[in-house]
């Protein structure tokens, strides 16, 4: 019974696992987690469709595989959820993320609005804009954002643009070669799960003193933007 009960649970996860992975393809630009969550949900489904007949040390090793990830997958959760930003900060550097045509998309605009209350407690500082131009969008991504906070409120001089990266790599590089960033008290803002990874970049590049404010991830993209992002920090520690 308990057997059948588990089958069951892993094969009804796989399917609502692509369901939303579709329903989130319709509304956010697609990247690799998009595959990878394919993928587990197939592995998923699988697993359940043969579950008796898979050997128990195959068990055991999926156990622990799913345990390690549970883990890092709270410390990325607690990591980007909890800011250390004083408000004597100099610049908040928001990290791009997707438009869609000219239309900021959800997780950039939580990303916005971080940075439009820190500026409305703080409004002494800079707030840098980064993002050039994705695939589905008509204008770059630093554009739209510059868009959206002008819209709300923050003086255009306040505003500065850095719009030709591609990756949280050029965003903070570039801003720095465009306005010499790194020996100034840094905030940078970006999603939750992609928190760690943005800091740990900011000081790879050079900045000296970098703070951070994590965006809250709505919980129907935390699937595919926390797998995503699991990769992405292994690569990033690989490659260190």
């Amino acid at each position: 019974m308990i057997i059948k009960i588990v089958r069951i649970t892993l094969i009804v996860a796989g399917f609502l696992s692509l369901a939303n992975m579709y329903l989130l393809l319709r509304v956010s630009n697609p990247t690799a987690g998009f595959l990878v969550q394919a993928l587990l949900s197939v592995v998923l489904i699988c697993y359940g469709i043969f579950f008796s007949k898979i050997p128990n040390f195959v068990h055991i090793i999926s156990a622990t595989g799913c345990v390690v990830l549970f883990v890092f997958v709270v410390f990325l959760f607690s990591y980007g959820n909890i800011s250390n930003a004083t408000g004597e900060e100099d610049v908040v550097i928001v990290l791009g993320a997707g438009v869609i045509e000219d239309r900021i998309t959800r997780p950039l605009a939580r990303r916005l609005d971080q940075a439009l209350y820190f500026w409305q407690e703080n409004p002494h500082v800079t707030i840098v804009v980064t993002g050039g131009l994705g695939s589905r969008a008509t204008i770059t991504e630093a554009e739209a954002m510059f868009l959206y906070l002008a819209a709300r409120g923050v003086p255009p001089a306040n505003i500065l643009l850095e719009d030709t990266s591609t990756s949280t790599y050029e965003n903070l590089r570039f801003a720095n070669e465009l306005y010499n960033l790194s020996a100034l008290n840094v905030v940078v803002i970006s999603n939750d799960f992609h928190m760690f990874r943005a800091v740990q970049t900011a000081r790879r590049v050079g900045y000296e003193n970098v703070a951070r404010i994590g965006a809250h991830t709505s919980w129907y993209s935390i699937p595919v933007n926390y797998l995503r992002e699991v990769l992405a920090v292994v690569n990033f520690l690989v490659r260190r």
